[in-house]
């Protein structure tokens, strides 16, 4: 009896192992003014080591690209895209194409034109991060962001 007890207990230890979640990307984000009327948004994502995540500009047929959803809203305009730096683009045989992904960390950025005084820029972005063995699903983080 003490031993099927020991062997449950063991079991139950190896599945909560198995268990976690895994978030080997995070975010964080900021703001500068340029002058009155624009100001920059930043969007940092901190990469664990052997981690990935892609770019903005992907073909169809590949992996989930990183994209941003602006809320509309009257006290600031988007100007332009988001843009990003230049990024790694490799072969993978795994979806059979060049694909372009940034590893440890990297910065996109947005300009507003802001239309009133107190802003804060809101809106939702998606990414998905794989490694060399896996992808985690894609994953949708809401962001709001003041503009000091």
């Amino acid at each position: 009896m003490r031993k099927l007890c020991l062997l449950v207990i063991l079991f139950i230890i190896k599945i909560n192992a198995f268990g976690q979640i895994e978030k080997p990307v995070k975010w964080s984000y900021t703001s500068k003014k340029i002058n009155a009327k624009e100001a920059i948004v930043y969007f940092k994502a901190t990469i664990n080591k052997g981690w990935h995540i892609y770019s903005l500009n992907l073909k169809d047929g590949g992996p989930v690209k990183t994209s941003f959803t602006f809320k509309r809203l009257p006290t600031y305009s988007l100007s332009g895209n988001v843009m990003e730096p230049k990024p790694i683009t490799h072969f993978e045989k795994s979806f059979g194409m060049n694909v372009s992904y940034f590893e440890n960390s990297v910065i996109f950025q947005q300009i507003v034109k802001l239309k009133g005084t107190a802003v804060t820029v809101k809106g939702a972005l998606e990414f998905m991060v794989c490694n060399d063995h896996k992808c985690l699903p894609p994953e949708d983080i809401n962001f709001e962001i003041p503009v000091k």
